[in-house]
Formats: structure tokens, C-alpha cells, sequence
């Protein structure tokens, strides 16, 4: 049930106001990490992101077999809560509580009962755990406004920055401009740059319907924005609103339905 919130999904449009952008960016996780500031740069801002990002590649990458989450797969939940890495402890638990809110259709385990996947979220808990470490350093953020981006998930730790949602269907590429104000977060699950890639934990068989991609806003939480993008995506747009409502209604989605 893997869904990853592409770059393509979510194009950063310009900043507000008119101080410079700097960009940098690496490889992590299998996709392209990027801080993005304005303001006055702290090169310990892109060192504190990288530490925080590798750290979770090392504990959470299905891939590899020596890693934590491989190593505890196979067990029931309430020894991987009780055996995990305490900071990586809330990414299991909100995996899990997904699953049981939505019936099985966000399920970290529809690889088979032991494999364990949390591809759908661990990005944007990535991305959570590299803000509180950028507030928690020694040299904060101060005059630097910083955007985090993750494969498309991303999270506004200062500052307030305009990003746009890539519409493959319009000739301009852009559906509509949303902003994330400092502490906002945002993530996409799409289908039209990697073909069918998202699964219906229920039956184990690729999502079909008539979604482009939904994009789903959070006022604090890039891990619940990442993790919901793919149940929104699962559910279809009449019951995944409804689940919002319902469960998360601090968090909005923005639909975009095949022609």
C-alpha cells in the first residue's frame, strides 16, 4: 500500500515576500530531500535536517534487512511498540491507529502479516522529526525562514511559503496555489508519474477509481498529511471526506478528479 507524495506533485511556487530562496538538496530515502530558507542562511539548518533524515533511513528502510523496522516486522504490534526505538515509536503507532480507523485500508502490513511497510508515512514523520530537532538545536532557525521538503511532502517550520499542486491535465501544469503557514504541512498521493502504486490494504490489489491525486493539508502534522494523503486516496473523495470529518477535521484535502 506504498504511496510516495512525488516532487512532481506539489511544484514550490514562489516565497512570500521578496527576500532570495536558497535551495539545497541530497538524496535520502529513495527520493530527492531538500531546506529550502530565506532570510539569513544557518548552514547548521541543512546539517540538523540531513542527521534527522539519515537517522530515520537507517531505522525505518524496509530494504534493508539489519534495520530496525525489518527486524521487528514479523512481531505483533504491541512488541514493536514496546521494542522500537523510542523516537521512532509515534510513526508505528500512528500506522497502526490508521489501520484500525479505516478498517484496513491503510495497512502497513498488506505485504503479508510479517512484512511491515510504512512507506505511506514515515516521510512525513521525517520531516516532523527534522523540525523539532531544528528548534531543539543549539543554533536555531532565528531570522530564517525554512521550508522542508521530502519527495514532495512538505513542512513550513518558519516562515510562510506559497507552494503550488501540479495539474497534469492543465496546459499551465498548475491546478492552484495554497500556503503553508509556519508549522503547516502538506502531501499528494498521485498515480500519473509512477503509474498504479497505491494499494487497498483490504484486498492487496492497486487503488482504481477516478482520482488524479488528492492533496492533503495539516496545520502541524507532516506525518498525519502524508499518511492521510493515502487513505484519501484509498477511500475515494465522497468517503474520504467523510472519514475526514469525522476523524481529522483539523485536516483538509484538495481533490483532483480524472476528466
Amino acid at each position: 500500500m506504498r504511496s510516495l507524495s512525488l516532487a512532481l506533485a506539489l511544484a514550490l511556487a514562489a516565497g512570500c515576500g521578496r527576500a532570495p530562496v536558497e535551495r539545497v538538496e541530497w538524496t535520502t530515502m529513495g527520493t530527492i530531500a531538500a531546506v529550502q530558507t530565506r532570510g539569513v542562511s544557518n548552514p547548521a539548518t541543512v546539517k540538523t535536517v540531513r542527521r534527522a533524515f539519515d537517522n530515520l533511513e537507517t531505522l525505518l528502510n524496509a530494504h534493508n534487512p539489519e534495520s530496525e523496522l525489518s527486524r521487528l516486522a514479523a512481531l505483533p504490534e504491541d512488541e514493536i511498540l514496546a521494542r522500537c526505538d523510542k523516537a521512532m515509536r509515534p510513526c508505528y503507532e500512528t500506522a497502526f491507529r490508521l489501520m484500525r480507523e479505516t478498517n484496513g485500508a491503510f495497512n502497513p502490513r498488506w505485504r503479508g502479516p510479517d512484512k511491515l511497510d510504512l512507506g505511506a508515512i514515515a516521510k512525513g514523520f521525517a520531516l516532523d522529526l527534522a523540525e523539532a530537532e531544528l528548534q531543539n538545536a543549539e543554533a536555531p532557525l532565528g531570522a530564517t525562514d525554512a521550508l522542508l521538503d521530502l519527495g514532495g511532502n512538505l513542512k513550513a517550520c518558519s516562515g510562510s511559503w506559497n507552494v503550488g499542486i501540479y495539474a497534469p491535465e492543465d496546459s499551465g501544469g498548475m491546478k492552484k496555489s495554497i500556503t503553508l503557514a509556519s508549522g503547516n504541512a502538506c502531501a499528494t498521493s498521485a498515480e500519473y508519474a509512477r503509474g498504479k502504486h497505491i494499494y487497498d490494504g483490504r484486498t492487496g490489489l492497486a487503488v482504481s477509481n477516478d482520482l488524479l491525486s488528492v492533496t492533503v493539508v495539516h496545520p502541524t502534522s507532516a506525518m498525519l498529511a502524508d499518511g492521510l494523503s493515502t487513505v484519501m486516496f484509498i477511500l475515494g473523495r465522497e468517503e474520504g471526506e467523510a472519514f475526514l470529518k469525522e476523524r481529522y477535521p483539523e485536516a483538509r484535502a484538495i481533490w483532483q478528479i480524472r476528466r
